[in-house]
């Protein structure tokens, strides 16, 4: 392993897991972030492509901009 690696499972093995729970652990956690960031990109792309909500981001970011202050010049 490189030390990045090192580091990370060293870490893990002080809160009293042996290697292989350590292992397992940051698999299932790294496996939980994935899913988690699939999940929110295909959110994202499905409101991307729904008309209404597109249009109300539009109206609601017209409405921000007439009420926003001019930044300094």
């Amino acid at each position: 392993m490189d030390e990045e690696s090192e580091r990370a499972l060293s870490i893990l093995m002080r809160e009293g897991r042996n290697e292989s729970d350590a292992v397992r652990t940051a698999l299932l956690e790294a496996g939980r972030r994935r899913a988690q960031r699939s999940a929110l990109a295909a959110e994202v792309s499905r409101l991307a492509a729904d008309p209404v909500d597109t249009a109300e981001r539009r109206a609601v970011m017209a409405d921000m901009d007439a009420v926003a202050a001019d930044w300094p010049a």
